[in-house]
């Protein structure tokens, strides 16, 4: 007699680890707690805020003095990748302020992360990221207006927004660098205040990040949403409004990382 044929059943989804069913609104309280965060001392998060701002600048000088001030806007919205690297020191006071302990400026800048180097690597990955933006949108800009010598920042803008072909480089650019700000925004946003506390290797971070955003999507889409807008309005002003937007979104960014993340394993309370 013939057995009968096992039931087969579909394999199991393992279970979403960091999923926390936070509403898109919990992104207006960790805005909330970033602000408290640089009421509570000002002088440092804002000396921070213009650090920041000087190093901008500093880029941007680069790009003109080299003549690639065309790669300002790409430059711009790389920033959304590698600014969680440099706002290291935000999560550390808003670590510190967490656990009731004091924290200078100079303690902020010379941290020493439970993870170690593996910081440093992550920061690399971050920047080569950018670099590949970069170059993705110096490839756009030639195959809309071909290979030909940079007319000029004024000029390449009013062939930019003026014409037919400027307007497919925008529609374009914007699709694909949509895609990959996400992408790349949901590898940096948890990781670096992950290395900072937690004894990990760079790539199991970025990983966790990633993972931690997707399961996450909502709230994660309203912080990312808010990141922008801080960026545009910064833009806007001139980069000087950094001074005060950065050091808010940085301390913020901590309290995000807290809320999915929950106690750091291995590192500091």
């Amino acid at each position: 007699m013939l057995e009968p044929l096992p039931t087969l059943r579909p394999p199991a989804r393992p279970a979403a680890a960091f999923a926390r069913g936070l509403p898109p609104r919990a992104a207006l309280d960790w805005l909330a707690r970033g602000w408290a965060d640089l009421r509570a001392a000002p002088a440092s998060s804002l000396a921070y805020g213009l650090f920041v701002v000087l190093l901008s600048y500093a880029v941007l000088a680069l790009l003109y003095l080299s003549g690639l001030l065309y790669l300002a806007l790409p430059a711009i919205s790389g920033f959304l990748i590698i600014g969680p690297f440099f706002a290291i020191g935000l999560y550390e006071k808003s670590r510190r302020r967490e656990a009731g302990q004091p924290i200078s400026l100079g303690e902020m800048l010379l941290l020493r992360p439970a993870s170690g180097g593996q910081l440093a690597y992550a920061g690399l990955l971050l920047g080569l990221l950018v670099l590949f933006w970069l170059r993705a949108a110096d490839l756009l800009y030639a195959l809309f207006f071909g290979i030909t010598p940079f007319p000029g920042a004024g000029d390449a803008l009013a062939n930019v927004l003026t014409t037919a072909r400027g307007w497919g480089l925008i529609l374009t650019g914007g699709a694909v660098g949509a895609l990959f700000a996400a992408f790349a925004f949901a590898l940096s946003l948890f990781s670096i205040p992950m290395l900072l506390v937690e004894p990990r290797d760079s790539l199991t971070a970025l990983g966790l990040s990633f993972s931690m955003t997707v399961q996450n999507l909502p709230v994660a889409l309203a912080w990312g949403g808010i990141v922008a807008g801080g960026i545009a309005l910064s833009v806007a002003t001139g980069l000087l409004g950094l001074i005060v937007i950065f050091p808010v979104l940085g301390h913020g960014t901590w309290h995000a990382f807290r809320a999915i993340r929950g106690a750091p394993e291995g590192g500091p309370a």
